[in-house]
């Protein structure tokens, strides 16, 4: 926790409490969901917003072998600072042309290749660096993102893949893809990118690949889809205890436990008379004489704008609701005459368990997916371990 985070925590107690006993308990879960196959933990976007190093311990010392990133940066942080087991294998998978590709080489990571303007820069990095490097190429099986379409520009990289590893500049270690609509159970494109993942990944093997791994498996998939385990599945929202939509399922439907907490203390308490406008545009204004709780959090801190008038809070054991707008270091709820004393805990969400709301209840009130609710919370907001 920085200084500056420490001081806020202790002027406002506003805090994201990150359980990080859930979050092994959640790693577990999901090896059993695919007993067959490694598990890496995604700990891209600093942990999904609960901080990637302490999740990215957490989640090895309860059996995960991998860690993945987005960037190169993530990854060499991970490398650098978390004193992680050698065995524990890095991925990062978006790169730009011009990346640090000599310094990933060199901290032994995997990374991605999507087409030959990637391949010949881990070339040449590999080449300087004297080391080979470890390439993953991705196939684009449908999504329209990164990876490497189908035919022709697939049999190039992976001829040139096998050239490059004949040489001794790389070895392929990974051959891999990404859903489109996991999350939407019976979604055609499923069965489709699952045809075309292993087509393509006959197709390298028939040329004389030999990758350790062959992966797929987002969180969804890993929850719902067996056939699409193969080596390695890649839990990323699901490891934080949130479920990759409503319509697969809850978290508790899978063994699952939100891993955070967000909460503030109010920081006032006032009554006013019916008729009060709150906050900026007074989009709310109150029915009747009521009491106003004003809690410490903003869009500055990652509460959802789209929220206003919307959003759940848990205040002296009752749901609240955002009165009026959410401005950017605080927003009201309208209390309707109860008198909790200054300093009285709200809860935005949490598991549930204590009938507080969750990342999934906000999302619904901002008209969002849960993924940006946890994500988007800021670095302004101090991420308190327990249970490590």
């Amino acid at each position: 926790m920085s200084e500056t985070a420490a001081r806020r925590a202790a002027v406002t107690r506003a805090r994201a409490e990150i359980d990080l006993a859930a979050l092994r308990a959640n790693v577990r879960a999901l090896r059993e969901r695919a007993p067959g196959a490694a598990l890496m933990a995604v700990v891209k976007a600093d942990g999904y917003g609960h901080g990637a190093l302490p999740c990215a311990r957490a989640a090895v010392a309860a059996g995960a072998t991998w860690l993945g990133t987005a960037t190169p940066q993530e990854a060499l942080a991970l490398r650098a600072e978390a004193g992680l087991p050698d065995d524990v294998r890095i991925m990062c998978w978006l790169w730009t042309p011009g990346g640090p590709w000599q310094e990933a080489v060199e901290a032994d990571l995997d990374v991605s290749v999507s087409g030959m303007w990637a391949l010949d820069e881990v070339t040449e990095a590999a080449r300087r660096a004297g080391v080979p490097a470890r390439v993953q190429l991705k196939a684009d099986t449908g999504l329209g993102r990164n990876g490497c379409q189908p035919g022709e520009d697939w049999a190039e990289l992976v001829r040139e893949a096998l050239r490059a590893e004949g040489e001794g500049l790389l070895r392929v270690t990974g051959l891999w893809s990404h859903f489109a609509c996991a999350d939407e159970p019976g979604h055609p494109s499923i069965a489709a990118q699952l045809t075309r993942f292993r087509e393509m990944t006959a197709y390298a093997e028939q040329q004389g690949v030999r990758p350790d791994v062959r992966h797929i498996a987002n969180s969804p998939a890993t929850l719902t889809l067996p056939e699409a385990h193969f080596d390695l599945v890649r839990p990323g929202i699901a490891m934080y205890g949130v479920s990759p939509s409503p319509e697969i399922g809850t978290p508790a439907d899978f063994g699952l436990r939100p891993v955070m907490t967000l909460a503030a203390s109010l920081a006032l308490v006032k009554q006013v008379p019916g008729g009060h406008g709150v906050s900026y545009g007074h989009h709310y204004t109150t029915p009747g004489e009521t009491t106003l709780g004003l809690v410490p959090l903003g869009y500055a801190d990652g509460v959802p704008r789209h929220a206003s008038s919307t959003g759940p809070v848990l205040v002296d054991g009752k749901w609240r609701t955002v009165a009026g707008r959410i401005a950017m270091d605080q927003f009201v709820v309208d209390l309707g005459g109860d008198r909790p004393a200054p300093g009285t805990e709200a809860v935005l969400f949490g598991p549930g368990d204590r009938g507080e709301p969750t990342a999934e209840d906000w999302a619904q009130a901002a008209g969002t997916i849960a993924y940006e609710i946890v994500t988007r919370i800021g670095s302004r907001v101090p991420r308190v371990y327990v249970n490590e």
